[in-house]
């Protein structure tokens, strides 16, 4: 009987050999903390849609950030819970608003450790909770939530932020907060662009996070989940208009985009693994139908073989904290 010579099992045989051919590793380095903080609110408190993740106060958020920065981390990414919201989200730019306050403090904290990113759109500071200011018929108005925006760039800007994290879906949003910043001196204020974000089902647990009074639907904005072409097309138009990362968002369903845009993105490319994936694993793992360590990881590894060089996720710092441990 003839065998074959070409034995692809060879290089599977034992953990060091799969250790040494390994073609995607995980780092902390890769991975961003994502951490709300709520206004007027005494002491953390528990998510339950997200078990493990809080809303931290402004007291408590130093330490977030510095064991965040500990374990080695690439990032955190602010999102502000604000105690008072109104039609226009006029707390987004205040620069005693809730966000802005936890950047400087978050900047304090981390030092030179890591980098401090802040989530820019409207939907945690509007009381209809849509990401921009409506219009007389109710609907989003692009331009109009463009000047808003630029007001929040330069309110985060000033506050310290590293990275601006643009969230909004309005056409033009990165080059509108990209001159704002530019005009203003904040030139070296980078720009994250949730290029290809999609009007997901798997936001629901995120919006329990933020306290949302959101109701309807955000499908004029935010991409279809259906077109593939779509995603790509954002995020080569953000790049061009100043973008220094583009993201994905979700990761897990979109791996197909994420991989279109890692392809030919002369940027960075992060994905943002959201509130509903975390939420599924976790809750498969707490009736054991998963291994929890195993199907966190390697929804990782997917997210970073599909293209991500940076990922969002709720888990950053518990994996980190194993990846450390792994050597």
């Amino acid at each position: 009987m003839t065998y074959p010579r070409v034995r692809p099992r060879r290089l599977r045989a034992s953990a060091a050999m799969r250790r040494l051919v390994v073609e995607h590793r995980l780092h902390p380095a890769d991975l961003v903390l994502p951490l709300f903080v709520k206004e007027d609110l005494d002491a953390p408190a528990s998510i339950p849609s997200l078990p493990g993740v809080v809303q931290h106060t402004l007291a408590s958020l130093p330490g977030a950030v510095e064991g965040a920065a500990a374990a080695g981390l690439g990032g955190v990414m602010l999102f502000g819970i604000p105690a008072n919201r109104d039609a226009v989200g006029s707390g987004g730019a205040d620069p005693a608003g809730i966000l802005n306050r936890a950047i400087e403090t978050a900047v304090a904290a981390a030092g030179d450790s890591l980098v401090v990113m802040s989530d820019l759109c409207l939907d945690e500071f509007t009381d209809h909770g849509h990401c921009g200011v409506l219009d007389a018929a109710g609907r989003v108005d692009n331009d109009a939530t463009l000047a808003c925006y630029a007001g929040m760039a330069l309110a985060q800007a000033s506050a310290g932020a590293h990275v601006l994290g643009l969230s909004g879906m309005m056409d033009g949003q990165v080059a509108a907060v990209r001159e704002a910043l530019d005009d203003a001196g904040h030139s070296g204020t980078a720009i994250l662009a949730y290029a290809a974000k999609y009007a997901s089902a798997f936001y629901g647990p995120f919006r329990d996070a933020v306290d949302s009074p959101f109701t309807g639907n955000r499908r004029d904005y935010q991409l279809d989940p259906p077109n593939r072409r779509e995603g790509l097309r954002e995020a080569t138009i953000d790049a061009t208009e100043g973008a220094d990362i583009v993201m994905v968002k979700p990761a897990l369903g979109y791996l197909d985009v994420l991989a279109d845009v890692a392809a030919t993105s002369a940027v960075p490319v992060a994905a943002y693994q959201v509130s509903g994936e975390y939420a599924m694993l976790e809750a498969a793992a707490e009736r054991g139908w998963i291994d929890r360590r195993a199907g966190i990881l390697e929804s990782l590894v997917s997210i970073r073989r599909a293209g991500a060089d940076i990922v969002l996720t709720y888990w950053a710092a518990e994996v980190a904290g194993w990846l450390r441990a792994d050597g």
